[in-house]
């Protein structure tokens, strides 16, 4: 993953020359890390973990609103939103890491983090914005989880049953047949 960092003053300086860079950059971070992060997991089946840290990305940036939105106002306190990014940027050096040493669960992990650092610059911007919290997401994704294995479980358990009363009629059969030669 490329990635230009970007530290807090070069932040209040770009936020005082055109408002609103900040909500943008934390989008952008997200954005580039959530695809990241899907690259990473889409070889493989997801654990619930994972599946629960891309729904929360997910959740963040879904409606992102643009800069000049009627619900996006300038924060009370820049220097806060410049130290949310600055956290973010912290996270996406983890990520990085974990990246190269094909860590998916620490991966998720990190994106977890950022994705609520990155909400709460959305928060600054977008005050009246409701976000579910990780923990409903993750609720939310272990109760989907659970139903799809309880459903292949039970596909399995009816597969099996069929394949036995399969054998036992296939059986009954041989045995008419040499019940019948004799």
């Amino acid at each position: 993953m490329t990635y230009n960092s970007v530290d807090s003053a070069d932040l209040l300086a770009a936020e005082e020359l055109t408002p609103r860079t900040m909500l943008r950059v934390a989008s952008e971070r997200l954005s580039t890390v959530r695809y990241v992060f899907v690259v990473a997991i889409e070889d493989g089946i997801a654990n619930v973990a994972q599946r629960s840290a891309l729904e929360y990305s997910d959740a963040v940036l879904i409606g992102w609103p643009d800069g000049d939105a009627e619900d996006v106002h300038d924060p009370d306190n820049r220097e806060d939103v410049a130290g949310f990014i600055a956290e973010v940027e912290k996270r996406i050096d983890i990520f990085r890491q974990a990246e190269s040493d094909n860590d998916v669960n620490v991966m998720a992990d990190t994106l977890i983090h950022i994705s609520e650092y990155v909400a709460q610059v959305r928060k600054s911007y977008q005050p009246e914005f409701l976000l579910p919290t990780y923990a409903e997401i993750r609720r939310f994704v272990q109760q989907q989880w659970d139903e799809e294995n309880a459903a292949h479980a039970a596909s399995a358990q009816v597969t099996a049953s069929d394949a036995k009363e399969s054998v036992t009629d296939g059986a009954e059969d041989t045995l008419k047949e040499k019940t019948r030669v004799h």
